[in-house]
């Protein structure tokens, strides 16, 4: 059923704040204002509301003394230490594929490497309530299937866990992404890649 149109005169509805909800105003035809309260908060949805600012994370280093107490994976921590996935395309592919479908590849991948690791200490910290908004990813190219195979290589020789992504059912390797990683630990495998543009 359509709702009945409204008069003319009626007059742009106002706001009214309350300590727990927003409502807005309309008359009614007695005249008396009749308030329409936001839904409920959804109990299963994340806070979506400004952090404190003793919640919200710094990811600048504290000055020296400042900060006491473990900092969380990315924050306070220079840049070597800070813990990264990385992710390394096809260049081929990203001027052939449409890019919704080469970063679907990069995606698969991402997740394929952190599922599989989601145990591993790094990847805990990776994903943790206090980093997960922080996230550190370094996505770069290579410039086909055969750079792709031989990273993937270089990566299994070195014990580097990475996941290399088959696109099925063509079977063509698509993309990598390792598990994360503390920076230091891995960026000497990736410095001569480009970063992806």
């Amino acid at each position: 059923m359509r709702p009945p149109l409204l008069s003319a005169r009626l007059s742009v509805p106002s706001l009214h704040f309350h300590p727990t909800a927003v409502g807005v105003g309309f008359p009614s035809s007695s005249g008396a204002l009749v308030q329409v309260r936001a839904p409920p908060r959804n109990p299963f949805r994340r806070n979506m509301s400004a952090p404190s600012e003793a919640a919200a994370p710094s990811r600048f280093p504290l000055p020296a003394g400042g900060g006491g107490g473990a900092a969380a994976v990315g924050q306070n921590k220079p840049d070597d230490d800070v813990v990264v996935q990385y992710v390394v395309l096809r260049r081929d592919l990203i001027d052939a594929w449409p890019l919704g479908s080469v970063v679907t590849q990069g995606c698969h991948a991402a997740v394929a490497a952190v599922w599989a690791h989601r145990g591993h200490p790094d990847t805990v910290a990776y994903c943790s309530d206090a980093n997960i908004d922080f996230m550190h990813k370094v996505t770069l190219e290579v410039k086909g299937e055969t750079q792709i195979r031989n990273l993937s290589e270089k990566l299994i020789a070195a014990g580097i866990a990475h996941k290399l992504w088959i696109e099925q059912p063509e079977n063509i390797p698509t993309c990598i992404a390792t598990r994360p990683y503390p920076k230091a630990a891995v960026a000497s495998f990736f410095k001569k890649l480009k970063l992806c543009k």
